[in-house]
């Protein structure tokens, strides 16, 4: 009997280990995935990075007031994104979403702490009153 005792009091401690490891997920290091009213007050409210990662083509086109170039297919994305400040906030855009969301997650890898991802990218940014675009003439 104090065999079965034993097992069992180490299966249950097994499990408890197991599944702690499982939820360490920190909720601080999620991508915040925002609309275009929040984005427009985060900018208003915080100091932050504005980085556009689409080409160099597409940001000469058109591209947010304030924001930066680092293109997300270029061979130098890495060290381009290595010159941000990884303790102030970063918002990233791109066309639709997608670039963005990629480089989203290679920020937080890369220890970025806060990490935005406009909704939509700029074609949603593009539909606000309030939003300034910079077109090339």
């Amino acid at each position: 009997m104090k065999k079965v005792y034993v097992v069992f009091s180490l299966l249950l401690v097994m499990t408890m280990v197991l599944t702690s490891c499982l939820d360490t997920k920190d909720a601080t290091t999620d991508v915040k995935l925002v609309t275009a009213e929040e984005m427009q007050s985060i900018l208003e409210l915080e100091d932050v990075q504005l980085v556009d990662v689409r080409s160099s083509q597409e940001y000469e086109e058109e591209h947010i007031v304030n924001s930066q170039n680092i293109d997300f297919s270029s061979p130098t994305f890495d060290d381009d994104i290595a010159k941000l400040d990884k303790g102030k906030p970063v918002i990233l855009y791109c066309k639709g979403g997608g670039r963005s969301a990629k480089c989203a997650k290679k920020l937080k890898e890369a220890g970025f702490e806060k990490v935005y991802d406009l909704e939509g990218g700029i074609s949603k940014w593009k539909h606000s009153d309030k939003i300034k675009i910079e077109v090339k003439s």
